[in-house]
């Protein structure tokens, strides 16, 4: 095997948080090329150091933030971290993503990997240059939110180091709310890794933050100019492609697909509001009436990151609620005031919780209350209760009150309840659905029953569904599913912005990544290979699981309404994904992946896809 390209900083950073000791591993050339970076790297950390029956909450757990061979490139959009671990939700492996400038900074480090094993005694903050890592005491920064904290560590260091970037918890991942994220404050745009609880492991370990201090390595691209010419060729359809983006960030989606039918209301006992209901949370209005500026990550020309302010609510230049968080906060309980949507949205990023999870779980608890399933004395479960929803953002992530149950997500909240609370779920193993309608789109049906991350959208894309493509057909739609994993594995394992990637570069593994890949590292791989990478990554991603005991046929299945209750009205009326079709497709998808019948990869499938040694 030939030396590793020189777009890689070419180590993992190990910093085993309870000796307060850091130690460097040279990453393999054949990793690179197996596993490629990010999403890739993060899984092979998991499953190379968490034993299968390790608890999220165990410190045998760890956390990886990865980077891949693009960052630091002429690469469009590429300032994009991952952070990998076993996800307190679903039990399984969980990678989440997020922009800002961290990622570039981590990079500049040489370190492709960072991986933070074990506890810490005391609440602390991991310190990270291009020469390793010290673990410093900080039990006074315990109940700052995520700004307070990213603020009080850069100023901590700042006689030492000026080029800075931290990424941190919440009060919520301090008291271990299952769905608590992280967030990091860049001096050009919030990045936040929002799904899958990695605030609450950060938290079990005692982390507060991690913060980087920038190095000196570049990445040498194999063939500079080849790069850039690809690049400036696909700026021009990229621009003209992101207008919406540019516009009104995510916000801009809420009135095309409430327009659809397909955006879940009332705990998606419907998939559609009035107009003017929807209109009064969309982009549009958030842009004529609350934008202040536009934002971006590093190296992106798109700048789909907006501030907002609402001053009789305090909030002064927050991070925009985006398309997912207003299904979540908003249409999922009924409540249409925005200026109290942006509020607990801005609530959320400071105490440091996914707004879908935190919106779902509320919307579930509504509708249980609603049910009769549900003392009528608890507070705040009014479909429609604005203020409510506030408070108990506020409870949840001080785990207040009811705020204590909701902490723990609508499934273990499920589990508390009569028998007929499983009915009103909507997600999936463990993790709620994003705003993508596992109802009206099929190729979401079967991509969520299948996803790795449960009711994560970063798995199968409904983005071409939402063009046409497999949204009502079932033919050939688990095939589509099983290949649009691959490509967002492989983007995740680039370190691309999704936004970019689809809009840029194509909405499937096409020559152009090929291109761009092999003009960086100086490799000559065929489309085909590019793509079996993102086929290697998922496979890993499902090995895990399967080893965790959490990924069967019987565990790839989705919720109760999708499967036994179609859409009740508007354009997608009857739509659903009933069992015996959703059985179907899991054995053509199987059959395509070269699975057996209860969905474990065979042993051939991993020696053909050079990985069998991982499954010893």
């Amino acid at each position: 095997m030939s030396d590793l390209p020189s777009v890689y900083g070419g180590q993992t950073l190990h910093v085993r948080l309870d000796e307060g000791e850091a130690s460097v591993e040279d990453i393999a050339p054949a990793d690179a090329r197996r596993f490629l970076g990010g999403n890739g790297f993060a899984a092979k950390a998991v499953h190379d150091h968490v034993p299968p029956e390790a608890d999220p909450f165990d410190p045998e757990n760890v956390v990886a933030f990865t980077v891949g061979p693009m960052n630091g490139t002429p690469f469009q959009s590429t300032s994009r971290g991952v952070v990998g671990f076993v996800s307190p939700q679903t039990d399984g492996f969980f990678d989440s993503t997020f922009g800002g400038t961290f990622p570039r900074a981590q990079k500049t480090t040489g370190f492709e990997s960072i991986v933070l094993h074990g506890a810490a005694p005391e609440l602390s903050y991991v310190y990270v240059d291009a020469d390793g890592a010290r673990v410093e005491p900080a039990p006074d920064l315990a109940g700052l939110d995520t700004y307070e904290t990213c603020a009080e560590v850069e100023s901590r260091v700042a006689a030492d180091a000026d080029d800075v970037h931290v990424v941190a918890t919440g009060p919520a991942g301090e008291n271990l709310v299952r769905f608590a994220c992280l967030l990091h404050d860049s001096e050009m745009r919030e990045g936040v890794a929002g799904r899958g609880g990695a605030g609450a492991v950060l938290g079990s370990k005692n982390v507060k933050a991690v913060v980087v201090e920038e190095g000196d390595f570049q990445p040498d691209v194999a063939a500079d100019g080849d790069l850039r010419s690809l690049v400036g060729e696909r700026m021009g359809p990229l621009m003209e492609e992101t207008e919406m983006l540019q516009e009104y960030g995510t916000s801009g989606l809420v009135n095309p697909i409430n327009e659809m039918g397909k955006l879940g209301r009332r705990n998606n006992q419907r998939e559609q509001s009035a107009d003017e209901e929807a209109e009064a949370i969309s982009g549009e209005r958030l842009r004529e009436e609350y934008v202040t500026e536009d934002t971006t990550c590093a190296n992106c020309a798109v700048a789909c990151g907006k501030h907002v302010t609402v001053e009789n609510e305090g909030v002064t230049d927050a991070k925009i609620p985006e398309f997912e968080s207003l299904f979540g906060t908003a249409t999922m309980t009924e409540v249409f005031d925005l200026d109290r949507v942006v509020k607990v949205n801005d609530l959320c990023d400071r105490l440091g919780m996914d707004t879908i999870s935190f919106g779902v779980s509320v919307a579930f608890a509504r509708e249980c209350a609603e049910k009769g399933l549900l003392p009528d004395d608890i507070p705040h479960l009014d479909f429609g209760d604005a203020e409510g929803l506030v408070e108990l953002a506020r409870q949840t992530a001080h785990r207040e009150d009811f705020g204590d149950r909701l902490a723990e997500g609508s499934f273990r909240l499920a589990t508390d309840l009569a028998d007929e609370a499983e009915r009103y779920l909507h997600g999936v193993k463990g993790l709620e659905f994003a705003a993508h309608s596992p109802r009206g789109l099929k190729g979401m049906s079967i991509g969520y029953a299948t996803a790795t991350r449960g009711g994560s959208h970063h798995d199968t894309r409904p983005t071409l569904q939402y063009e046409g493509e497999h949204s009502e057909t079932t033919d050939g739609t688990p095939e589509f599913a099983a290949r649009t994993q691959h490509f967002t594995a492989l983007g995740d394992s680039l370190t691309q912005c999704r936004f970019v990637s689809e809009a840029g570069w194509g909405k499937r593994v096409t020559d152009r990544y090929r291109d761009a890949i092999n003009a960086a590292t100086g490799w000559d791989l065929s489309t085909a290979a590019v793509e079996r990478i993102g086929e290697r990554i998922y496979n890993l991603e499902r090995l895990i699981n399967v080893e965790r005991g959490v990924a069967r046929r019987e565990t790839d299945t989705l919720s109760h309404r999708v499967m036994h209750e179609p859409i009740p009205d508007g354009p997608a009326e009857g739509m659903y994904c009933p069992p015996e079709e959703l059985d179907a497709m899991l054995d053509e998808y199987y059959e395509f992946r070269g699975w057996d019948d209860d969905g474990v990869p065979t042993p051939e499938r991993l020696d053909a896809l050079d990985m069998a040694e991982l499954a010893d």
